[in-house]
């Protein structure tokens, strides 16, 4: 639907544009081809993704979405420095610029389903954690936020009649879809090296402070890697050291289930499990413990700091 309603628009831009010659108006029109074949791949790639994980890809085909990110922030960046040399262009050589009030009204007509869009795209990629579908969303959005001004100038040329607003204006905003571009390939750079996601670890914080259990005694050395709308969470937990493997298990298990409980089924959990020492009795909440060398002076308090660092790093 998204696709099909930004070929509908991107043609309607572009008769826009030869009904009037404006270099305004073919910021619009161009930035149009970008969100038509970046809806393309993002297509593509959400059929992908959806992909169960196989002996050849163990973690899934979700990555595919974040490449698919990558190429629609490269086309916007391209299509924002095709749209700025347009506009200097036309500072040395002016076109006659028609029918400016038709050329307005489709534009401002085009920008409010683009927002429209925007947002439905935004909501159903956050419902289903998509990459690819909240990029295309602002990306979208942001197009509604440039035809506001762009339209407020095209109004003012309309009234004026001076050519340089024309190329002005391609420039203005030519430089704004370049620099939407480059936001994205930022944020896309960062989950393909895997970057922590400071949301999903405070998430995590929030989660193991509110559910505590006895004899998790310490959590640690967490790691969270996401592979399109899946996390991957891997952590270390200190269990009593007399325990038996099956309750081992079993304590694993319940701290998996409120971990999945709280992130959703889309999440892929693993755990190791540590036996506890000495200098771990005094936040060790386990009652009745037959090897306790130290009295209990309070459960450890959770900071990111403490779930993140690894057993060297707390040693140092």
């Amino acid at each position: 639907r998204i696709v099909l309603c930004s070929v509908m628009l991107m043609a309607g831009k572009f008769a826009a544009y030869f009904l009037t010659n404006s270099v305004g108006v073919l910021t619009d029109a161009m930035e149009s081809i970008v969100n038509v074949t970046a809806g393309l791949i993002s297509l593509y790639s959400l059929y992908r993704a959806a992909r169960p994980a196989d002996r050849n890809h163990p973690f899934g085909y979700g990555k595919i979405e974040l490449i698919s990110a990558s190429i629609e922030g490269l086309l916007i960046l391209l299509a924002g420095a095709a749209i700025v040399y347009e506009g200097i262009r036309r500072l040395f050589v002016p076109s006659q610029i028609e029918q400016l009030d038709t050329g307005i009204a489709i534009v401002a007509a085009a920008g409010a389903v683009n927002y429209l869009l925007g947002l439905y795209s935004i909501r159903t990629g956050r419902r289903y954690d998509s990459v690819a579908l909240v990029a295309g969303g602002r990306h979208l959005q942001s197009d509604t936020y440039s035809t506001i001004g762009l339209v407020a100038g095209l109004v003012l040329l309309y009234v004026t009649r001076i050519g340089w607003i024309d190329s002005a204006l391609a420039m203005l905003f030519g430089g704004i879809i370049a620099w939407t571009g480059i936001s994205i390939l930022r944020k896309t750079a960062s989950d393909l090296m895997d970057t922590a996601d400071e949301r999903y670890l405070e998430k995590m914080l929030e989660t193991v402070s509110r559910h505590p259990r006895p004899d998790w005694i310490d959590i640690h050395n967490l790691k969270i890697i996401r592979y399109g709308s899946y996390a991957y969470i891997d952590c270390d937990l200190t269990l009593p050291w007399y325990y038996t493997v099956r309750q081992g298990h079993k304590a694993c298990e319940e701290l998996k289930r409120v971990i999945e409980q709280s992130f959703s089924d889309r999440v892929l959990f693993s755990v190791h499990s540590d036996p506890c020492e000495e200098r771990h009795c005094n936040h060790c909440s386990v009652e009745e413990c037959p090897y306790r060398r130290e009295a209990f002076a309070g459960p450890l308090v959770y900071t990111l700091r403490e779930l993140t660092e690894n057993d060297e790093q707390r040693s140092e």
